[in-house]
């Protein structure tokens, strides 16, 4: 192989992961931006906070839904990563649960906003919530599991009802500035706490 075509190589492979990077942060960006304003919140909005241009987001995502099934997908994946570091970092398997699910709220935010941006496509919404089942299902069951072999929560508690609950709570945030669905899901939290010996 010449040299010239080792480095056009190289200068195509760092191009790639520029573009990576350029759409990662973009859609970082973005589900910040969902989480504040919901997922229908202007483009140039996100396109400041990404600082990049709005042409630059109707390059990688055509349409409003394209962009918010990405950033869907972008945030399963993120909280699915997080569990396990989270739980290596925290000072305790449960308050390595409690940060997860307080990630897990920023998420639900743009699943709710989700399923208006597909309204006409509820094959393609029935698939993400699969993928969403499988990948944080398991996470959120690792979590608990260690916190109730810590002996910091009650055994019992199911991932899936957990997750479903605090789905649950999370409903209504939108349309309701004084509802904080925060404070609910940190009492359901408190009440899987095993009370410690005084």
């Amino acid at each position: 192989m010449s040299a010239a075509s080792e480095s056009g190589e190289a200068q195509g492979r760092s191009k790639r992961a520029d573009a990576l990077r350029n759409q990662q942060t973009l859609l970082a960006a973005a589900a910040s931006v969902f989480v504040t304003s919901g997922v229908d919140a202007p483009i140039r909005e996100i396109a400041a906070c990404a600082g990049v241009g709005m042409g630059t987001i109707h390059r990688h995502f055509p349409t409003r839904a394209d962009l918010v099934v990405a950033v869907y997908r972008h945030q399963v994946e993120a909280c699915a990563e997080a569990g396990p570091s989270l739980l290596a970092d925290a000072n305790s398997p449960f308050a390595a649960l409690c940060q997860w699910v307080d990630l897990f709220v920023d998420f639900l935010v743009t699943k709710h906003g989700l399923a208006k941006a597909l309204q006409s496509d509820s094959s393609g919404f029935d698939t993400l919530h699969a993928y969403f089942l499988d990948r944080l299902v398991p996470v959120c069951a690792q979590l608990l599991d260690a916190a109730v072999n810590a002996g910091d929560t009650r055994p019992g508690t199911h991932a899936y009802e957990l997750m479903r609950g605090i789905g649950n709570l999370c409903t209504g945030r939108d349309s309701d500035p004084r509802y904080d669905p925060r404070r609910l899901v940190a009492l359901l939290l408190g009440g899987l706490q095993r009370p410690q010996p005084s």
